[in-house]
């Protein structure tokens, strides 16, 4: 049984501007203060917004002293202040941008902001906070919206992408164009021909290409048993990273990635499976085997260090012995330009790992 988290939602607020307020002390006629009133000098909605009690907790500070009315005490409004407050409004994420702005005229002429028409705003930046996806909050995604504009399989990425399965995560759709990006990236690796035509090799995969399949191979082949979807979106990204670098064409590479990457994003992966030539669908391919054949490592890069401390990298036979791999650091130029005529007293040697010349 796996509990999946929750898609919380990242609320949008605005701070309305010049909410003037009186503060008003009432005394009797012997200028005695028996209470104090508040009135708000804006319109109907802030009115119903914010009650008395809301306004008088803010304006608390600036009260002498409180009792209540006396019954049958004549009274005078003697002092009085006025002072702006600043009140905190939300606002639907659809009129927000990717750089927390609020189309304000979008806001104001749609039903949810019908009662801020003459409003004034600090400006048209908004603060977030993030919470449970409601309707009451303005928070809630329409997920009919997100595939109109970027397609269903970003969508199914970026769920998966936001982090572990368990975990609850914070909704934010300027994040969705990250893996968007990744797909349209993915699309060209199979689009390399003549006029950005479909190409697709027939030649023999090079070794540097069958390295970067099989590691992405195994690393989602695990992942899938421990439902860790986040990190295989990542694999994929770095995979098809390395095969664009590697200008790989072949099928041999290009056909498994398909059915790799299909759980994930079913409908690219499936058109492009008909491009190269199937006529069944892509879920009835068998899952490629990873061979560890192809990733296992022939060479390695030596620190090679002097009294302990690196100076250059030499690629090396991971086969070499001990012996072999002292000869031919000692044989190198830049060991002779260290050295400089000098015979080190000791050579460490640990195969697989470093190399360090003493003295």
């Amino acid at each position: 049984l796996i509990n999946q988290g929750m898609i919380t939602g990242t609320s949008a607020f605005m701070l309305r501007q010049n909410c003037e307020v009186t503060l008003a002390l009432i005394r009797n006629e012997n200028t005695e203060i028996k209470k104090y009133q508040i009135f708000v000098i804006t319109d109907e909605k802030l009115a119903t917004d914010t009650s008395e009690e809301q306004l008088r907790e803010k304006v608390i500070n600036h009260v002498i002293e409180t009792v209540d009315k006396e019954e049958g005490i004549e009274r005078y409004i003697i002092d009085s202040f006025s002072f702006d407050l600043h009140v905190s409004i939300r606002v639907p994420v659809k009129f927000v941008n990717s750089s927390d702005e609020l189309d304000v005229m979008l806001f104001v002429n749609s039903p949810y902001g019908k009662d801020y028409k003459n409003a004034l705003f600090m400006s048209n930046k908004t603060y977030r906070e993030i919470e449970k996806m409601s309707k009451s909050k303005y928070n809630v995604v329409n997920p009919d919206d997100i595939v109109q504009e970027y397609g269903a399989d970003s969508l199914r990425l970026y769920e998966m992408f936001l982090g572990p399965l368990e975990q609850s995560k914070p909704w934010n759709t300027a994040g969705i164009t990250g893996v968007h990006s990744f797909l349209k990236k993915l699309w060209r690796l199979y689009y390399t021909g003549t006029n950005d035509m479909f190409y697709v090799s027939e030649d023999a995969p090079s070794p540097e290409s069958l390295k970067t399949l099989h590691k992405t191979i195994k690393k989602v082949a695990e992942d899938i048993e421990n439902f860790s979807f986040n990190t295989s979106v990542a694999t994929f990204m770095i995979c098809v990273n390395e095969l664009t670098a590697q200008k790989c064409r072949s099928r041999g590479i290009l056909q498994p990635l398909l059915i790799l990457v299909s759980p994930y994003a079913p409908h690219i992966a499936e058109e492009l499976w008909q491009k190269m030539g199937h006529t069944t669908s892509i879920a009835t391919a068998p899952f490629p085997v990873f061979e560890e054949k192809f990733v296992k490592e022939s060479s390695k890069q030596y620190p090679i260090s002097f009294n302990g401390k690196m100076r250059f990298t030499l690629e090396l036979p991971l086969d070499m012995d001990k012996d072999a791999i002292e000869a031919a650091v000692m044989a190198h130029e830049r060991t002779q330009e260290q050295l400089q005529g000098r015979t080190p007293k000791k050579v460490i040697v640990v195969p697989g790992k470093i190399v360090n010349i003493v003295g």
